[in-house]
């Protein structure tokens, strides 16, 4: 038998975990995955942390566990105050294996702050606060984080305290880790404890979106082609390496306190899906699994032999490849399904003013050199630059509702914007960077980027990524060359989180990138170079060069207007508009259906031509 001690910071105590394999561990049959017993944990003590969101008058909490032990219940309750008073609001079972608790709560009010806890044994209780919509503020917080690693070669341990404090300060409306929340690839539960209490006292009272990425799943990286099985840990086969039950309780514990899945029907194996919308504040959000459909490696290396001449590769440095013949035909990105998604989540408007799509990794590839500064990538599979054509159609979709999107996963901070047929024809895209950044990567071309802004670094402007996609880099965080110094404070190595602030008075939406260990509320601190950075909402679709439809003149304010094909009622655009006055464009002439309102109150207007420098106007009584 092997014995061994790991040590753990947990809430500022070291913790110390003995594993004795094949005797004093739980082994999970079904899954394989080794449990860990903290035994020191009392049983006043038994829940780590919760995390929650609300939407649509749906509350949905997660409670997580340390294991239960002897003959301790498997069930929890959720109390909420009243009057001074606590009452029973919902009660369910705990899971096994991941020992979260799952509460879900239907016509919550959330026109008021609520105090909550959960309780378990009638002895141990967990207290938070459940937050009023911020529907009634003008300007909306998001913090959003990626990337957090503990491992000592991944840069240490380093305390999340600058950020936690941070967040008390700016008490952000929503927070959302972008994946990679565990790094251990094998021991997801208590490396996941470790992201929980370190994170606790942002996770308790502030909603927060969570989704994982390939290292929460215990993979280098994930092609996930619809759920097979991968035969290796690199993934390049396409699937899931790791046993069914292992990815399950993953999700399980990272998304369950998300709204109900759009479509929950599970893919092969049985691994269950999660993306779906979450509106809160007056925002929309539409939360994306973009590894979960994406295609794995395989078809693409048979068919280019010569690209790899030694098997498959997740990279290709040779300048001389030309990636426009790695688009191959039938290779997916987000998959049917959740484009589906996206077209209805298009036109829904209810309760929102603004639009933002939330994904693991950006559609581009906004790198060229990843782990060292020594040879050029020419080519990264792990973005979502790749497949080249469902690139392109994701970002179809996503320009219709005016969304920016916000992601990780890449080490490094960029703000671009994305061009389908041309250059700045769809959303901006905000990658924020690591929270502990170990993985290097550079955006750093040898050639610079065509019409950038004046006076601006020569890695900005209008770029080819290496699939030859389009691309306009507006700002990126680079790590300071030439010599990265390990540890410290990271400022050589560009760790750090992402502020996204929308006005919805004003429709603008405000990018901050900071650094760690930096006070983001005094005045004289400064973000990454290029930053901030404010767009238009309407900035997220821009058609130049297009065709006009009738100016619009409403009698009511702030109503969403959708354009459709007229033949084959197609969304073209969706969005609430500011004010009463809206002139909507097209990028091809024809006749369009136009409708006016939301539900049963709508108003349809046929045949509406569209052309250039159309200078006719349509009232419209609602």
């Amino acid at each position: 038998m092997q014995f061994f001690q790991k040590n753990i910071l947990l809430n500022n105590k070291i913790v110390t975990l003995g594993l004795l394999f094949l005797c004093s561990l739980m082994l999970n049959a079904q899954s394989g995955e080794l449990l860990n017993l903290p035994k020191y944990i009392a049983p006043k003590d038994r829940i780590a942390f919760a995390m929650y969101t609300v939407s649509k008058k749906t509350l949905k909490l997660t409670a997580q566990f340390y294991p239960i032990q002897d003959f301790e219940p498997f069930e929890a309750t959720l109390e909420i105050k009243e009057n001074n008073t606590w009452k029973k609001v919902a009660e369910t079972k705990i899971i096994y294996p991941g020992y979260t608790a799952p509460f879900k709560v239907k016509n919550w009010d959330d026109t008021k702050q609520t105090q909550y806890r959960v309780v378990h044994n009638n002895n141990a209780f967990y207290e938070g606060v459940i937050q009023k919509n911020p529907e009634y503020k003008n300007k909306f917080v998001l913090a959003a984080f990626t990337c957090n690693s503990i491992y000592p070669n991944h840069g240490g341990d380093i305390s999340r305290d600058d950020i936690v404090e941070n967040m008390k300060k700016i008490k952000p409306d929503l927070v959302f880790f972008s994946g990679d929340q565990v790094y251990d690839h094998s021991s997801h539960y208590l490396y996941w404890i470790k992201f929980g209490k370190d994170f606790e006292d942002i996770l308790r009272n502030t909603p927060s979106i969570i989704i994982p990425d390939d290292h929460d799943i215990g993979q280098g990286n994930l092609w996930g082609q619809n759920g097979k099985k991968a035969d290796q840990r690199r993934g390049v086969s396409g699937g899931y390496y790791m046993p069914v039950e292992y990815v399950k309780e993953v999700e399980r514990a990272q998304t369950s306190h998300l709204p109900d899945p759009f479509d929950p029907t599970p893919i092969e194996q049985g691994i269950g899906v999660y993306y779906t919308c979450l509106t809160w504040g007056g925002i929309s959000f539409a939360i994306l699994e973009d590894r979960k459909f994406k295609s794995g490696l395989v078809e693409v290396t048979a068919q280019n032999p010569d690209i790899f001449p030694n098997g498959v590769s997740e990279a290709i440095f040779n300048k001389n490849v030309d990636t426009k013949k790695l688009d191959i035909q039938g290779s997916t990105l987000l998959g049917k399904r959740q484009l589906d998604f996206l077209e209805h989540w298009t036109t829904d408007w209810e309760d929102a003013s603004m639009k933002t799509v939330l994904s693991q990794t950006i559609f581009a590839m906004a790198n060229n050199y990843s782990g060292k500064h020594d040879r050029e990538l020419i080519a990264d599979f792990d973005t979502n630059g790749w497949p080249q054509t469902a690139r392109n159609n994701a970002l179809k979709v996503i320009r219709k509702s005016f969304s920016p999107m916000i992601a990780g996963d890449q080490h490094l901070g960029t703000l671009v914007q994305h061009g389908i047929d041309n250059f700045q024809d769809a959303g901006y895209s905000f990658s924020v960077p690591a929270i502990a950044n170990f993985w290097l990567r550079w955006w750093d071309p040898q050639i610079e980027g065509k019409n950038r802004a004046k006076n601006a670094p020569k890695y900005t402007g209008d770029f080819l990524d290496g699939f030859q996609n389009k691309m306009t880099v507006l700002a990126a965080a680079n790590p300071t060359l030439p010599e990265i110094k390990e540890g410290g404070k990271l400022s050589t190595r560009a760790a750090g989180y992402g502020i996204v602030t929308y006005n919805k008075k004003e429709r603008t939406i405000t990018f901050d990138c900071w650094a760690r260990n930096v006070d983001i509320t005094n005045p004289n601190s400064k973000q990454y170079k290029g930053w901030p950075i404010t767009i238009n909402q309407t900035d997220n679709f821009t058609i130049h060069n297009g065709f006009e439809l009738p100016t619009l003149k409403l009698s009511k304010s702030n109503q969403v207007v959708t354009v459709r094909n007229q033949n084959t009622k197609e969304v073209v655009s969706s969005i609430r508009i500011k004010g009463s006055k809206y002139q909507p464009k097209t990028t091809t002439k024809g006749t369009f259906l136009i409708e006016v309102g939301e539900g049963k109150n709508k108003k349809y207007f046929e045949n509406i031509i569209a052309k250039k420098q159309n200078r006719s106007t349509l009232k419209i009584e609602l």
